[in-house]
C-alpha cells in the first residue's frame, strides 16, 4: 500500500492563499527554519517546492503556506482536511544560520513570509532584537499579523496601494530602520526583484544581507540543475547549496533573465525529466 500524507487542517488566510497542516512525522523530526519540501498532489502531478512554514513535533505535522497560481497549487488549494497528497519529501536544503547577531531585520515580501515566520521565533530566542518588515500588495494579503507581533520586537507593515500600514515598498521602510538602528543582519525573502533592491540598500552600509533564493526546481536534490544561480562568480544550486545565500554575492540579473528564458529554453528538458523519472518524488 502506497504511503499517503493526510491533510490534518486547512486555513484560508487571504484570497487564494491557504495554509495546510500535513501529517509527516519523519519530515517533522528533522525540519529546521529555512528548509523546504517537494510535494506532489497525486501520482500524475508535477513536483513543486514549498517552504516549511512551521512544524509541530508532538503532532508530527508540517505546515506549508501557498497561493493558488499554477495548476498544481490550484489543485492543492481545492483539497481539504481529511484528504491526502501523494508525495511529501523533505526536509531539503540547508537550514538558516540562526545565532545571536545583535539587531536582525527580517524582510518578508508576500509569501516570503513562510520562510521568515519559521525563523522569527528562533532568531528571537537566540537573543536578537528582531525587527520585521512585512510587505504585500494590499490589506487583504496581510496575514497572521497578531502572531508576528507576539514574537517580533517591532513589525512594520507595508502595502503597495496604501490600504493598510504604510504605503510603499519594503525597501523604503528598511532605509528608515537603518537610519535609526545599528543593524547587524538583514534577511530578505520574497520576489527576486525585491531581494535585489534590498541588497542595494544594505550594501553601502556593509551590513551582512542574506536572501532566500527559490528559483524553479524540478527534483529539489540537485539532479536536474534547474535551480542554478551564480553566487560570487560560482555556479550554485539553490536546492542543495542554499536556499539562503549572501545577497551581495548573488547575480540577481542572471536569475531574473533565466526565469524569463525558462519557458522557451528549458521546458522541454523538464518535461523529459518528468517522463523518465515518474516515480522519483
Amino acid at each position: 500500500m502506497r504511503l499517503m500524507y493526510k491533510i490534518v487542517s486547512k486555513e484560508t488566510l487571504a484570497p487564494q492563499v491557504h495554509m495546510l497542516e500535513i501529517g509527516a512525522p519523519l519530515v517533522t523530526r528533522h525540519a529546521k527554519p529555512g528548509q523546504f519540501v517537494m510535494l506532489r498532489v497525486d501520482e500524475t502531478g508535477e513536483r513543486i517546492p514549498l517552504t516549511i512554514f512551521g512544524v509541530d513535533r508532538e503532532k508530527g505535522t508540517v505546515s506549508v503556506l501557498f497561493k493558488e497560481e499554477g495548476a498544481t497549487t490550484m489543485k492543492l488549494g481545492h483539497l481539504g482536511a481529511g484528504e491526502a497528497i501523494s508525495n511529501f519529501i523533505g526536509p531539503l536544503g540547508n537550514p538558516f544560520d540562526i545565532k545571536k547577531y545583535g539587531t536582525v531585520v527580517l524582510v518578508a515580501g508576500g509569501l516570503g513570509l513562510a520562510s521568515i515566520y519559521h525563523a522569527l521565533k528562533p532568531m528571537k530566542d537566540a537573543g536578537n532584537k528582531v525587527v520585521l518588515i512585512y510587505g504585500a500588495k494590499s490589506k487583504e494579503y496581510i496575514v497572521l499579523e497578531e502572531k508576528l507581533k507576539a514574537v517580533a520586537d517591532e513589525v512594520v507593515v507595508c502595502t503597495d496601494d496604501g490600504s493598510y500600514g504604510r504605503k510603499g515598498f519594503v525597501t523604503e521602510a528598511l532605509k528608515e530602520v537603518l537610519e535609526r538602528e545599528e543593524v547587524n543582519l538583514v534577511f530578505a525573502v520574497g520576489p527576486t526583484i525585491m531581494m535585489k533592491f534590498i541588497c542595494e540598500v544594505t550594501k553601502p552600509h556593509k551590513i551582512k544581507t542574506m536572501v532566500d533564493m527559490n528559483p524553479l526546481m524540478v527534483d529539489g536534490t540537485g539532479m536536474c540543475g534547474a535551480c542554478r544561480v551564480m553566487v560570487g562568480g560560482e555556479l550554485k544550486l539553490a536546492c542543495v547549496d542554499g536556499t539562503a545565500f549572501d545577497g551581495h554575492e548573488v547575480d540577481f540579473d542572471q536569475v531574473m533573465t533565466k526565469s524569463k528564458m525558462f519557458t522557451e529554453e528549458e521546458k522541454e528538458a523538464v518535461v523529459e525529466y518528468e517522463r523518465r523519472c515518474p516515480g522519483h518524488a
